[in-house]
Parts: C-alpha cells; structure tokens; sequence
C-alpha cells in the first residue's frame, strides 16, 4: 500500500518530510540590486505624488492670485470733487415742493442730470460728462433730499467718475477718450479733487447699465432664494428617497432599473434639465420666467440624484450590527432607520448634498433656458420674483464691451467664491456636529 495516492501524490512522498529552505542571503549582490529597485520605485512615486499636489496647489494659487489682482479694483470707486451751483430755476425744484405731499412727483421732475452736466462741462470744459458717471446725479438727488435748504446755493459733491476716468486713476488702459482723461488726470489729482474710496454700492446695489452704478446684491439674493428652494426640495427627498431604497424596498428587477435611472441621472448634462424645466415648469405648469422658485425646481431635479447615491452609500454603510442591537432591545423598524442608522449615516449624506449644492451654485447652462439671464434691476424680494444668479450675473458682464465690466467681473467672482465657501462652511460644520464615532 506505499503506493496508495494521497492528495494526488504516493503515500511514501506525501509523509516525506518537506525540503529544508535556506534563508536569504540578504548580502547578496542580487538581493542588494532588487531591494535597491523597490526603494527607487518608492521615491519616485513619493516624488510624482508630490509634483502632483504641487501643480495642484500651484494651478489654485494662481487662479485665486489671478481674481484677487483683476477683482479687488472692482471694489474701489474713483470720485470727483464738484461745486455744483443748486438753483430752483435749473433745476426745476423748490424747497417748499419737497415739503408738501407730491415729494416723489417733484423729485421725479427734477433736472438733476442737467444741473450735473452743466457744474461738470463748467469743471471740465466741452468734454466735461467724460469725466462723471451716467448715474452721478443721483448723489445730487440724494444731497437735496436729505436737506431742501441747498436749493439755491453752491455744494461741494464727491460724485462718482466715469469708468474710463475710473481706468486711469486705477493705472488701465481704457477704451475711449483715452489722451484726453489721461491729461487731465494729473492736474484734478494734484488740486485733490480726486479720490478713491471703498465702494458700497457694488455690494448694495442690483445691475445697471452704468459699470460705475453695477452692483451684486440682486445677483448674490437670487442666488440663495435660488439655492433655498434647491436645498428644501432636493435634500428630503433624495435622503427618503435612499432611505427607502436602501432599506425597505425589495429587491427585484423594478428596483434595479430605478437604480440603473438614478445612476445615469446624475451623469445627465446639466442642460438637459434646463430643457425639462423649461418644457415642465414654463411650459406646461406656466410658472413665471426667471424667478428663483422655477430655477430651484430645475436645480432640484439636477441635485437629487447626486443625494440619493451618497445617501445610499453612506446608509450602506452603517454596520449591521447597529440594526440588531436596536431590533433586540424591541425598537421598530422605523425607529430603528429614522433613531440609529440615519444619525449614523447624516455625515456622509451632507457630504454628498455639499457637492450637490456646490455643483448647483455654479451652474449657468440650465438657468439659461429658463430665463434667469434677463437684466434685473432691483434685487427680487421673493421666490416669484424675477432674478438672477451669480453664476449668471459673471457670465452677463463678461461679455459687455466696455473695459469696466473687466474688474467687476473678477469681483464677482470673488463674491461668488465667497458665497461657495460661506455655503460648505456651514455644511461641513453640520457635517461634523452630527458625526459619531462608533
């Protein structure tokens, strides 16, 4: 029977005892050659991952360098000092029309522009409305307002400068009435009729036509009615929606399509959902263009399945065993999700609805088709009023002609930037408020 297969091999071979192995050789010149390879293979990958995070860092650097050299101008606001002869006649206006009831319909009547006009080509000469801004009289109007008594004398106003003036105090190029600004520049700088202050109104104000006048507020508000009604629409309904997927729907081929549909939605171009939200919410529902409740819903749709995956992922996660110790202890199945695996699963679904929200505030494409690039004015005073965002503000001033819109494009930016910063600020700190180590 020594012949007897064991394992495939004769009984007399499968008791052998096994052959000796002999250690290794650690001097060896062959040894030293690979040990020396795998060390050099290490150091490499060490050095590419660090170039890699370099050019990373280098690439944000100068983007960021890049915005704050072109965009922090935008925040300055070049003046002209002014004497401005106030008379009733010229002006069309009375200190007594100022006190009686028709106030707004006597401001309204004013001539401030022409009383501006003619203190700066006075100033200036000819040429003089090169020097202020289209929208300067409106510092006149609110001098005259707060105190009727200047009617009929001579003020001094710092009224704000043209944009091209505005160029040549701030060191650019402007595009027109370049010899003739550039002059003069010299001499009101040395008689100090010149400044350059803070500009408030650029955070105040909505967009105008002006450079000198634009303003981010209307943009910066459409945005966060607009992200408001993406959050309160996507966020529920993409975590129930994980909720259910992941814990109490049964598994069949219907699920698995709902699946398949989810996964690819999240990849869908965003302007598809443009499409839908014009061709739903405009066309068939006739929500009013441009405002800020049809820009959420568009939104909401292109957010939710980007929640649901990272809400089904982060649900996943949580270890079946936190699911047995509740059911032990007679909790039910609804206190079980909504009382032990949500609260465990709340930092990784805030995570995915930070990059949702993240994507959705940088978006222009859908918000195009549904019109929420018109001029606006005035900054929306709710979610049914006509507005504009961010995203769509920068991408509007872009592409004005006049040199100005250059800076205040960059100042957006950083605004928006800002506003990006601000939002994920506040997420990850939920994010890490709820988070448990278990």
């Amino acid at each position: 029977m020594s012949d007897t297969l064991v394992a495939g091999l004769p009984m007399s071979r499968a008791h052998a005892s096994p052959i000796a192995k002999a250690p290794t050789d650690w001097k060896d010149p062959a040894m030293r050659r690979r040990i020396g390879a795998r060390y050099s293979a290490e150091r490499r990958f060490k050095a590419l991952g660090l170039a890699a995070v370099l050019i990373s860092v280098l690439f944000l650097a100068f983007l960021l360098v890049n915005m704050a050299i072109n965009g922090i101008p935008g925040f300055m606001r070049t003046e002209i000092r002014l004497a401005v002869p106030v008379s009733a006649e010229t002006l069309h206006l009375t200190p007594e029309a100022l006190a009686g009831p028709d106030k707004e319909a006597a401001l309204s009547a004013a001539d401030f522009s022409g009383v501006l006009t003619a203190a700066a080509v006075t100033k200036f000469g000819e040429n003089g409305t090169a020097f202020i801004s289209d929208t300067a009289w409106t510092q006149l109007r609110v001098a005259v307002t707060a105190d009727p008594s200047i009617i009929g004398k001579t003020v001094t106003l710092w009224v704000p400068a043209s944009g091209n003036l505005d160029l040549v105090a701030k060191g650019k190029d402007p595009s027109s009435n370049a010899p003739l600004l550039r002059q003069v520049y010299p001499q009101i700088k040395r008689e100090g009729a010149v400044r350059t202050s803070f500009n408030g109104n650029f955070l105040t104000a909505a967009d105008s036509s002006d450079p000198v006048a634009v303003g981010i507020w209307g943009a910066f508000k459409g945005s966060m009615l607009t992200m408001l009604v993406t959050l309160v629409l996507s966020f529920p309904v993409g975590v129930l929606s994980a909720l259910y997927l992941e814990e109490y729907a049964p598994k069949n081929r219907w699920t698995d399509m709902i699946e398949v549909s989810i996964n690819n939605l999240a990849a869908v171009p965003s302007i598809i959902f443009g499409l839908l939200g014009l061709a739903v919410f405009l066309g068939t529902f006739n929500m009013p263009r441009s405002a800020p409740l049809v820009g959420g819903l568009t939104l909401a749709l292109m957010t939710m399945p980007v929640i649901v995956i990272a809400g089904r992922n982060a649900i996943k996660a949580v270890a079946p065993s936190i699911r047995d110790a509740a059911l032990g202890i007679g909790a039910s199945p609804v206190q079980v999700v909504f009382q032990h695996v949500l609260p465990l699963a709340l930092p990784g679904i805030l995570t995915g609805t930070i990059i949702g929200m993240a994507r959705a505030l940088g978006e222009t494409a859908p918000l195009l088709l549904i019109g929420m690039r018109a001029f606006v004015g005035a900054p929306p005073k709710g979610i049914l009023d006509s507005a504009t965002v961010l995203p769509m503000q920068v991408f509007l001033w872009s592409n004005e002609l006049n040199r100005s819109f250059v800076e205040k494009t960059s100042a957006a930016i950083i605004v928006l930037l800002a506003f990006l910063l601000m939002m994920n600020g506040v997420a990850i700190y939920l994010r890490n408020k709820f988070e448990r180590r278990w």
